[in-house]
């Protein structure tokens, strides 16, 4: 069966054709700066070899029709005819307590994935636009919803709820959602499969560490916490979010800079995090180089970073009464040796302890702590689009997803 995974963000729109049955991806690639002069499809063909194509792309619909172009292309594509793709996977960033599972996208899911556009203005109504464009295009192929919160749907009340006034919570949803969920599902069930352990009896941390950057407690397969809230914002400091802040300095920030709701999100969506601090960049390779060039700030920056890393570490050791198995997935925790190294080092009270020559990894699946240490440290490339090719194919033929 093939299957393709749509990510669709307010400007971009990411995909993948997956053969599920064969664990196969056949094209992937992506729609970026959708609205502006200079759009642009880019995608990796067969033998490895990128290529980019610019052209006007002003709204969602035609890059989900430029996409379906190319992979049916006598030059470019990979398969004959759209009939080939048996269903479409999406992935929808908020679903709130609406749904705690992938399910089947109808009318009735679409109504309620809207009802979530308040607390997720800048990624469901993204996501709807691909529901949409498939609809347009490929009427009458089965189409499937694959939340970001879902996974988190089994946290305990103590967890989710914020210590504001509870009708709060009863009129508007205020509560920790998390986000990520798929990925953390992934890497948590993958690297019980790598070790040959059951998922179902262990304590896992999983660390997803990128440019948005989420932790989260998995204890016997189920997430029991995570640093991600009612928006991505909250929890860990990442590439332009802010993380956790003191609310007063925010309402601080409003009355000094005479701020409105919009302009204060702009800062601590987008120019807060490592971007902030350090006044370099956002990306990691940036400010690993302008620390080599000595810059003080970028040093700051990425010291704040790691630490914040480590306490909730720390504090989901606590949560879950111990650890068994610390994953570090996602572009900076795949990639990033220095990283991994300062938080085994830093964990050493727990019996962790590094193995420096296997920690030398790039987006591998690796053990990375040594023989003797008493918590297994992994590194597990996150695969998104598989879990949602996976949970595609399951709902299409009757199962429910695992």
């Amino acid at each position: 069966m093939n299957i393709l995974v749509l990510n669709c963000g307010s400007s971009s729109v990411k995909y993948k054709l997956i053969d599920i049955d064969n664990k196969n991806t056949l094209a992937e690639g992506g729609v970026e700066k959708i609205g502006l002069p200079d759009s642009f499809l880019k995608f990796r063909l067969p033998n490895g070899e990128k290529k980019s194509i610019v052209e006007p792309i002003p709204d969602h619909k035609k890059a989900v029709n430029d996409i379906l172009n190319i992979l049916i292309d006598p030059t470019y594509g990979c398969i004959k005819s759209l009939k080939e793709i048996n269903a479409v996977g999406h992935r929808v960033v908020h679903g709130g307590e609406k749904f705690n599972k992938s399910v089947k996208i109808d009318d009735e899911v679409i109504e309620k994935i809207k009802e979530c556009y308040d607390v997720a203005p800048l990624h469901n109504p993204a996501n709807m636009t691909g529901i949409d464009a498939i609809t347009d295009l490929m009427p009458g192929v089965p189409q499937v919803a694959v939340f970001d919160t879902a996974f988190h749907q089994t946290m305990p009340a103590e967890a989710y709820m914020y210590a504001l006034p509870y009708e709060m919570y009863e009129k508007y949803g205020i509560r920790r959602y998390g986000f990520h969920g798929t990925s953390h599902r992934y890497v948590s069930r993958r690297v019980c499969d790598f070790l040959g352990v059951d998922y179902n009896t262990q304590k896992i941390i999983t660390c997803h560490i990128g440019n948005g950057g989420s932790i989260t407690a998995v204890k016997d397969g189920k997430s029991i916490d995570t640093s991600m809230g009612l928006t991505p914002v909250e929890g860990l400091m990442m590439g332009t979010r802010v993380g956790d802040v003191d609310p007063g300095a925010l309402t601080f920030i409003m009355d000094k800079e005479h701020l409105d709701s919009k302009q204060l999100s702009n800062l601590i969506n987008k120019k807060s995090g490592i971007l902030g601090i350090s006044g370099v960049s956002s990306d990691m390779r940036d400010i690993d180089a302008a620390i080599e060039a000595g810059n003080e700030r970028a040093r700051l920056g990425l010291d704040m970073y790691m630490y914040r890393i480590l306490k909730y570490i720390g504090a989901y050791t606590a949560v879950l009464n111990g650890v068994d198995i610390i994953v570090f997935t996602g572009g900076v925790g795949e990639n990033q040796e220095s990283l991994r190294k300062y938080m085994c080092d830093h964990l050493s009270y727990l019996g962790v302890k590094i193995d420096d020559e296997a920690n030398k990894c790039h987006g591998e699946e690796k053990v990375i702590s040594a023989a003797d240490s008493k918590v297994k440290v992994v590194v597990i490339p996150t695969d998104e689009e598989f879990m949602i090719a996976r949970d595609t194919e399951a709902i299409v033929n009757g199962r429910q997803p695992e």
